[in-house]
């Protein structure tokens, strides 16, 4: 992630081409602000959006529901990890020539804002979202939010034997028998960093040198789901830092795994931002207010994910791993806040757990 990032920097122009006036519809705030938008993309006609997001989950559903409701905007979507987004919209720019009107992804505000790609709008759906879950400078807004807990192996561990707080982790019974996910940003490097800004770092520190003496297997093969599905197998018996409704919908269905979430709970956001260059200020801000909007969030949650609005709840199904419906303290770490502490958190593991 770092050297991505490093070379995203060096490798972005100097210079951008940002259509006249765009920023001016970014931020325009006027009681005609949705006339006006709605005037301007019937012009402009089109709209494009780069997103993380599962297309036949989620981005065709919002695609469609877009387009019904703005029938005069044909809304085209490229899906890829963020990374892979946030390179082609290095490219772009470089080129002068940005295809991309809107940015969608989980950590895409680290490196689009890192790399100075990003332009602030503004948009009045937001009232009612978490201050923790906008940029206040107006870079970026959370679409969709991740928590993370802890999965185990239900025939292994009994319920009431799972560890229930991240002390509980230290008991020597656990030694050998528990993963982690490493080589992302949302693993380790989020694990001990939640520590660190919950304990303090002496505390956080003294905590990790126990933690080490437990054989934390390192896992690097596939994803997040991918670990869930070896704890299903059996292969270990506790997962740590895993995404917290992944066992969940595996449960079920059936299998042999459950969420534990301790606290606090970490938790990121998929963000939205504008970026420079943008061809369709117009189209790209209904867009934006779309995702946002209680419609637009209602696709998300149908398609199980956890919506950054407070007013649009997740499914039933989904909802014990919501920290505040299950008594647990949400420790929001932003993209940038995430990155901030990058480095050290990961020298920390480098150092302890490698």
């Amino acid at each position: 992630m770092r050297m991505f990032q490093a070379l995203l920097l060096a490798g972005v122009a100097a210079g951008f081409s940002t259509p006249p006036r765009a920023q001016e519809i970014l931020s325009y705030a006027g009681a005609d602000r949705q006339d006006k938008l709605i005037e301007g993309a019937k012009k402009e006609g089109e709209v494009v959006i780069y997103s993380a997001m599962i297309v036949n989950q989620a981005m065709r559903p919002i695609a469609d529901a877009f387009m019904k409701k703005y029938p005069f905007v044909k809304l085209t979507y490229w899906r890829s990890d963020t990374e892979q987004i946030v390179a082609k919209l290095e490219a772009e720019e470089r080129a002068n020539n940005v295809v991309a009107d809107v940015i969608e992804g989980t950590g895409a505000g680290e490196l689009v804002i890192g790399a100075g790609l990003a332009l602030p709008y503004r948009t009045p759906v937001v009232a009612d979202f978490a201050k923790r879950y906008i940029d206040p400078r107006g870079l970026w807004t959370s679409t969709r939010i991740s928590y993370f807990g802890m999965a185990y192996n239900t025939r292994l561990v009994p319920d009431a034997e799972a560890p229930r707080t991240h002390d509980a982790l230290l008991d020597p019974k656990w030694k050998g028998k528990m993963a982690w996910r490493i080589g992302t940003a949302t693993g380790t490097p989020m694990f001990i960093t939640n520590l660190r800004l919950a304990r303090g770092e002496d505390a956080a520190m003294d905590y990790f040198r126990k933690l080490s003496t437990q054989k934390i297997v390192n896992f690097g093969a596939g994803s997040a789901r991918t670990l869930v599905d070896r704890v299903i197998a059996g292969e270990f018996p506790l997962a740590l830092q895993i995404f917290a409704h992944h066992p969940l919908i595996s449960r079920a269905k059936g299998a042999p795994v459950n969420t534990v979430l301790l606290d606090p709970t970490p938790s990121n956001a998929g963000t939205m931002l504008i970026p420079k260059g943008v061809r369709h200020p117009n189209a790209a801000m209904l867009l934006a207010d779309f995702i946002l909007s209680k419609e637009g969030q209602g696709i998300f949650a149908k398609a199980e994910y956890f919506p950054a609005r407070a007013d649009v709840p997740p499914l039933e199904s989904l909802a014990p791993v919501v920290p505040d419906r299950a008594g647990a303290v949400e420790n929001f770490i932003g993209s940038e806040q995430l990155n901030q502490y990058a480095e050290s958190s990961e020298a920390i593991w480098e150092k302890l757990f490698r």
